[in-house]
């Protein structure tokens, strides 16, 4: 690491697919007291290569970086194109893999009913119910804000992020390369990238620590947002 990136200030926060800077709201201004925030728009294009070039592009030179699910994918991404600039790593609720076939094959039909105008059906339907823990999954004003996020977004938005996501590469052996201080966070509950997952994630890194989050799903921010602000600001300080 350049050391010039030692204690940066700039806190970079990437969202998850079809999620906006609300995701990231209750840590955004929780930390913004002690750091330099921003929150990335990871909308303009259908590969995680391309999306990470154009974060980069806009981000300072050197800062701490925080992905969650879609954003962890393009943080390590990030890390791949420019670790020199990358103080520390905190990777939530997110998959160092490559998408399995079965779930390639869901991609298809998904995406040719948003095509069809069906994106508030898919999102409903089809991503709410994995995204939130049983304790939530009623809550009227989170899932409110998840198809907010998501229809704000658009089905053109969910066109490009779904082919970003399925056709990604395999981080796996990347996480050896790393030897940046790395969050690993993930809620007991998350269906989508289950606990199990982020345990093998912490163990083929160097420096990291592994945090699950109780009662919580695949939105930790907003679901356990209190949780995850003390676990973020433990990260920034090691």
């Amino acid at each position: 690491m350049d050391s010039d990136c030692i204690r940066s200030t700039n806190l970079l926060l990437l969202p998850g697919m079809m999620c906006d800077a609300r995701l990231w709201r209750p840590q955004a201004e929780a930390l913004a007291e002690q750091l330099s925030v921003q929150v990335a728009d990871l909308t303009a294009h259908d590969s995680i290569a391309a999306l990470a070039a154009e974060v980069l592009d806009r981000a300072p030179p050197c800062f701490s970086l925080a992905g969650l699910s879609m954003g962890g994918i393009v943080a390590l991404e990030m890390w791949r194109q420019a670790p020199d600039r990358i103080e520390r790593l905190a990777l939530l609720d997110t998959n160092f893999r490559a998408e399995l076939p079965e779930r390639q094959m869901l991609r298809g039909p998904q995406l040719a009913t948003v095509a069809a105008g069906g994106l508030e059906r898919v999102l409903r339907d089809e991503l709410l119910p994995n995204y939130l823990a049983a304790s939530r999954s009623s809550d009227p004003l989170l899932r409110s804000m998840i198809l907010e996020m998501g229809l704000g977004l658009g089905p053109q938005v969910f066109g490009r992020q779904s082919i970003a996501l399925r056709d990604r590469p395999d981080s796996t052996a990347t996480l050896a390369d790393i030897h940046c201080p790395t969050l690993v966070l993930c809620g007991d509950e998350d269906r989508l990238c289950p606990p199990e997952l982020h345990r093998e994630m912490a163990q083929r890194l160097s420096a990291s620590v592994l945090q699950v989050i109780p009662d919580c799903g695949h939105l930790s921010t907003l679901e356990q947002p209190e949780l995850v602000t003390a676990a973020l600001r433990r990260w920034l300080e090691a």
